[in-house]
């Protein structure tokens, strides 16, 4: 049927009025959101069907398989006995970062016994335009991205493999990027007379890295080669390829703004919610800002909220001795490896839980428990590819036991990085049931796991693994937010004036706790909101400052014991990670956690201060636009030099002189 009338019906079932034009953002009688939840429908008849035609009067052929569910508040329809092709999607739902989910079926016009399955979470973005294949943005993209992306197609190689569906990650016109993140459109079964390996993934990268940034091409082109030239193990390649990923971002300057709070809500009378960092709680320097955490406590008061709290701090505890035995390494310690140590810290905090419930004789339902999800930034050691030492690595591990969550927020795009332990989610990963259909169940949010509930070995735990190479808001909170889809409605108004410096991190963390009181309000909140910053600041340049100012500065700052860093220095020296700065602890840059933050102090030496503030001060002035013009065509040569500013400083004003 061809669509004269491009309508959204409203999701709120007691709305008078529900139907609304399309590209509204709230219904006009009710004002609730209005969902807009774009498909891909697989296969060759749904190719045929032109944009503009309406399917079984619900979804709007918006473009070539791209179609618009117009009434998303209706379960979609299932078949009693799922098809085959549907299971893999099923399987992986784990991996729903990368990989679409089965919505549901719609006839084929032509009244085919077949149906066409549609698919949900595709890389597709909020007005119905697909995201760029690889090959579309490979060369706009950087170094780092360009080696990160190939990582990622790496790490679904195994699962997509085992399940006989490898050959998704050969089809070109598959793989589509959001930003960082590979997407796949649709799986792929692998044809029963073909056995793929990492040849056939390694001849399909040769294309791409022909065309690769100068400063990753040798290393990519010599780990393409090898796979496709050797029968070389997958763990090798992986090695190889990581260690490539780890230099180039560590090129890449990295600052950090981190804050948190926790809000027991307008209606419960406790709080079972714990976090980390929290402003009403001490700040550990050693911790801050590598870790965020956010629990929310099951088993009522002196059950839930002991839980959470215990878990935090033996969390901290944990994470404290890692960090210490991280820094002191010589060599850069394996994901694998900084995995299994957080899964192992997670199992230690449960048994440590169910140890207090045994103690307490708690059985069922009054034993204490809680969910969790925590980030830890990794501050490892490596040479860049340029060859100089670097602090950092831009590792980020994120673990999560619940259905506390994480979302990756940038200018472009809201992420949810993890994936809820609840009912629904273990109907579809043990393929009894579609997403959308699991949810009518009354028990679809009931938790399937937590920590507290049962020994460790019952656990099911993922550490997830990224790499921060670019601008973004790391969003950690309790459901009293993420209930309902709060975080993917309203993130625009809330995380971007973060990212465009209109509003502080801490000033954010509580406009989520406000709007989730006023929205969800039967459940306490916890929200930490870290800030990453990758993309270096800029140059701001000064104008020399006359004679008269100088004998002015001489005086105020004879006054003056000890001085600190001006807001001028700190964009040029941020821009080094060797550098510790005496920054507030919200703001630190990322260094090697041992190392104590400088206080610079001022020698009472007027007539030596008089004449090189004035060098100084005509050297910067003069030279800014300069620094700044050869930043921008040089980049690696300009950090070169940030690196030896303070060697320089040192041999101009040597100590005692």
């Amino acid at each position: 049927m061809i669509s004269t009338q491009l309508i959204i019906y409203c999701i709120n079932p007691g709305c008078n009025r529900p139907i609304n034009p399309m590209g509204d953002s709230v219904c006009a009688s009710c004002q609730t959101p209005l969902v807009h939840r774009y498909l891909w429908a697989t296969g060759s008849s749904s190719a045929q069907i032109p944009p503009g035609t309406k399917v079984a009067d619900r979804y709007e052929v918006i473009s070539h398989q791209i179609w618009l569910d117009t009434q998303p508040g209706l379960p979609p329809d299932v078949s009693e006995e799922l098809p085959k092709e549907v299971i893999p999607y099923l399987r992986l739902y784990q991996e729903r970062l990368h990989l679409p989910q089965a919505y549901g079926f719609a006839s084929d016009l032509e009244g085919n016994t077949t149906d066409i399955l549609l698919l949900e979470n595709v890389p597709i973005d909020e007005t119905g335009n697909i995201y760029p294949t690889i090959v579309e943005a490979w060369e706009q993209a950087t170094g780092v991205r360009q080696v990160y992306w190939l990582w990622q197609i790496l790490q679904l190689w195994t699962p997509l493999s085992e399940l006989g569906l490898s050959h998704s990650l050969l089809v070109v016109d598959n793989l589509r990027v959001q930003g960082w993140c590979v997407r796949l459109l649709e799986l792929y079964q692998t044809p029963a007379d073909e056995k793929l390996s990492l040849q056939n993934l390694g001849e399909c990268w040769q294309f791409w890295v022909a065309s690769a940034k100068a400063s990753v091409a040798k290393g990519l082109q010599n780990i393409v080669q090898q796979m496709c030239e050797t029968e070389v193990e997958l763990e090798a390649i992986n090695i190889q390829l990581n260690n490539l990923l780890l230099a180039s971002a560590a090129e890449l300057p990295l600052v950090l703004k981190v804050a948190g709070s926790t809000d027991i809500g307008p209606i419960m009378a406790q709080n079972e919610d714990a976090c980390y960092p929290n402003v009403l709680s001490d700040l550990d320097e050693l911790l801050l800002p590598y870790l965020s955490i956010v629990c929310d406590g099951i088993g009522g008061h002196e059950g839930g909220e002991v839980a959470s709290k215990l878990a935090v701090q033996s969390v901290k505890l944990q994470i404290r001795a890692l960090l210490t035995e991280v820094t002191e390494q010589t060599v850069l310690v394996l994901p694998e490896l900084l995995q299994e140590q957080l899964e192992a810290s997670l199992r230690v905090v449960n048994n440590l839980l169910c140890a207090r419930n045994n103690e307490q004789k708690r059985q069922g339902r009054e034993r204490m428990a809680t969910t969790i999800v925590m980030a830890l930034q990794v501050p490892q050691r490596v040479q860049t590819s340029t060859g100089w030492q670097s602090n950092n690595t831009h590792e980020l591990y994120l673990a999560n036991v619940g259905d506390s969550r994480a979302y990756w927020i940038t200018h472009n795009y809201c992420q949810l990085l993890t994936v809820d332990d609840d009912v629904a989610t273990r109907e579809v990963r043990f393929a009894k049931s579609l997403y959308r259909k699991a949810l009518l169940r009354p028990d679809a949010s009931a938790l399937t796991q937590a920590l507290g509930t049962r020994d460790a070995e019952s656990l099911r735990l993922k550490v997830q693994r990224f790499i921060v190479e670019e601008d973004g808001i790391l969003l950690l909170c309790s459901d009293g937010l993420s209930d309902n889809n709060w975080v993917e409605q309203s993130w625009q108004n809330y995380a971007i004036p973060v990212l465009t410096g209109e509003v502080t991190v801490e000033d954010a963390v509580r406009n989520w706790i406000n709007l989730a009181n006023e929205k969800n309000g039967r459940d306490n909140t916890s929200v930490v909101l870290t800030y990453y910053r990758v993309s270096p600041e800029y140059l701001v340049p000064m104008t020399p400052a006359l004679p008269e100012e100088i004998i002015e500065a001489e005086i105020q700052e004879e006054q003056e014991e000890p001085i600190s860093l001006t807001e001028s220095s700190r964009s040029l020296l941020d821009l080094d990670l060797d550098l510790d700065l005496d920054l507030d602890l919200s703001e630190e840059p990322f260094t090697s956690p041992e190392i104590p933050p400088t206080v610079i102090t001022k020698p009472n030496r007027g007539k030596r201060l008089v004449m090189l503030g004035g060098v100084l001060a005509l050297l910067v002035g003069g030279t800014s636009l300069g620094l700044f013009a050869w930043w921008q065509f040089n980049p690696q040569g300009f950090q070169q030099m940030c690196r030896q500013l303070p060697q320089r400083i040192q041999q101009l004003c040597p100590p005692g002189k």
